[in-house]
């Protein structure tokens, strides 16, 4: 059976690839260190040496408007096209393709009937940046294969959030199940307090740090049971007009486990929004043992070296 090689959770910021590549007067001061902190945070997939990426994120009305909007879909094609000509213009992003796996979306598709979830499909899904910023965060060299699942997040009426929290453990269970030898990488984005088009969207830090410190701590901890006994629908459109985002990540909440901490965290508090970065190893945290091999090379060339004398 598959193995999940890792459980990764983040924001998606659009504006991460333009301010990395920018140089000059027009690197903007933050970029640095953002930078930085995203290759730390690139580290904890490429150790976990995945060969499939299984990708949850909303799309922002670009494929699915109010006459057809799936609750939950997952791609089921071949290959997809990303990026869209408005998220060219306004966040720099570069037009990009992915290959697809479709037998391991035609096994979640078929489980997810199996068991309790009538999800929606697409063969000709075109992605947009919820899927496509984790892999230029993540994977920048957008070799694997993916597997896209689009929840809505955006047009009610909305799941409830427990829907979003069934889908991670009903997605785990899939791919555990999923007949092949394969390492499946499951990486969620969504939102913390997130204010767009209101008049705290440009403010110094996050719309609700309050809000923001809480969801953090519940994500890293594990504890959906606080987080679903507080959030709900309407609630959570008062840290931000746009924070029922956050059920993405309660639903990778679902994907690592009740109670289960994150063996990585970080964020970055940027002039508009918090950014939080975390991942789960459910077969055990492979950076020690990568850490230790690496330290050891040098005695092993050594040793090698002494025989050959």
């Amino acid at each position: 059976m598959a193995e999940i090689a890792a459980v990764i959770a983040s924001t998606h910021h659009p504006f991460y690839y333009k301010a990395s590549t920018s140089t000059g007067a027009e690197r903007p001061p933050f970029a640095d260190v953002w930078q930085t902190k995203i290759e730390a945070f690139r580290e904890t997939l490429t150790v976990a040496e995945p060969d499939v990426l299984l990708l949850v994120g909303s799309d922002h009305f670009h494929q699915f408007w109010l006459d057809n909007m799936p609750q939950f879909l997952v791609g089921h094609a071949e290959q997809y096209d990303a990026n869209w000509y408005n998220e060219e213009r306004e966040f720099g992003l570069p037009r990009m393709h992915m290959q697809g796996d479709r037998d391991l979306s035609g096994h979640i598709l078929r489980g997810g009937l199996d068991t309790g979830f009538d999800l929606a499909f697409s063969n000709e899904l075109r992605l947009d940046h919820s899927v496509t910023c984790p892999i230029i965060t993540l994977r920048p060299q957008n070799d694997l294969p993916v597997v896209p699942v689009y929840t809505n997040i955006f047009a009610p009426p909305l799941p409830q959030p427990k829907r979003f929290v069934q889908l991670g453990q009903a997605l785990r269970d899939l791919v555990e199940s999923w007949p092949s030898d394969k390492r499946v990488a499951i990486i969620g984005t969504g939102h913390l307090s997130l204010e767009l088009g209101g008049p705290r969207q440009f403010g110094p830090h996050g719309p609700d740090p309050e809000f923001d410190a809480k969801a953090v701590e519940w994500i890293r901890t594990g504890d959906i049971e606080r987080c679903l006994g507080e959030v709900t629908i309407e609630n959570l459109l008062e840290p931000g007009n746009a924070t029922q985002g956050f059920m993405d990540f309660m639903l990778m909440m679902g994907v690592a486990g009740e109670g289960v901490t994150a063996d990585y965290f970080d964020n970055l508090d940027l002039f508009h929004t918090m950014e939080a970065y975390f991942t789960w190893y459910p077969g055990g945290d492979p950076r020690p043992a990568v850490a230790a091999a690496a330290a050891a090379l040098p005695e092993q060339a050594a040793a090698v070296a002494a025989q050959e004398v």
